[in-house]
């Protein structure tokens, strides 16, 4: 499994405007637990970071294409979350640097250092119900499967997240405006955990 960086450039524009449909469904649940502004941040986010992919030369480097999603991303629509993915995208791009293709080892190496970013930067860790909750296991699941066969690979991932973010409905919210509410935040599932599901469900296709 490996993919030349035109193929993840266009796989990357896909996903990301498709993002957008997303939108008001966490737009609701973060509504149930904080500001209600993830929706408008994917959104936002999305579109200019595949804009941004848009412009860049075609012999762009993916460590290239990671950064200017990263900047993006994170000034579309200024919030914490699009921090923390900005900044994620950029710690993700050091570790692919120069390179021109990107298989499963790649693949996992840039989804660790966007979490490891995060955590850092959000100072969170799994069971604070973030994003985390959802992009950790799925990780987890990429690195423990057998499989060579992408297709596969991406089912079991979303089918961790999907148990992920379902999980995530038990927790008590405690990083970011959604800790501020408390008990009440239990009942509803995480919206950057649900927003990393949408991804991946829009990166498969």
């Amino acid at each position: 499994m490996s993919l030349s960086v035109s193929e993840i450039r266009t796989r990357l524009t896909g996903a990301l405007d498709a993002m957008p449909a997303s939108a008001e469904e966490l737009r609701e649940l973060d509504a149930a637990l904080g500001d209600g502004d993830l929706g408008v941040t994917v959104k936002a986010g999305s579109l200019a970071a595949a804009e941004a992919i848009a412009r860049l030369p075609p012999d762009a480097a993916l460590g290239d294409v990671l950064i200017a999603m990263g900047k993006a991303f994170s000034t579309a629509n200024p919030s914490t979350f699009g921090a923390l993915v900005g900044g994620g995208l950029l710690a993700a791009a050091k570790t692919v640097a120069g390179a021109h293709a990107a298989g499963r080892a790649e693949a996992l190496a840039m989804g660790r250092a966007v979490a490891a970013r995060i955590a850092e930067r959000g100072k969170t860790q799994l069971g604070d119900k973030t994003v985390l909750d959802a992009l950790v296991p799925s990780l987890d699941t990429l690195e423990g499967s057998d499989s060579g066969d992408e297709r596969a690979l991406l089912d079991a991932m979303i089918d961790t997240a999907e148990r992920q973010v379902r999980a995530t409905a038990a927790l008590q919210s405690r990083k970011g405006r959604a800790a501020w509410v408390q008990e009440r935040s239990i009942g509803h599932a995480d919206p950057g955990a649900t927003a990393w599901l949408r991804f991946l469900q829009a990166w498969r296709g």
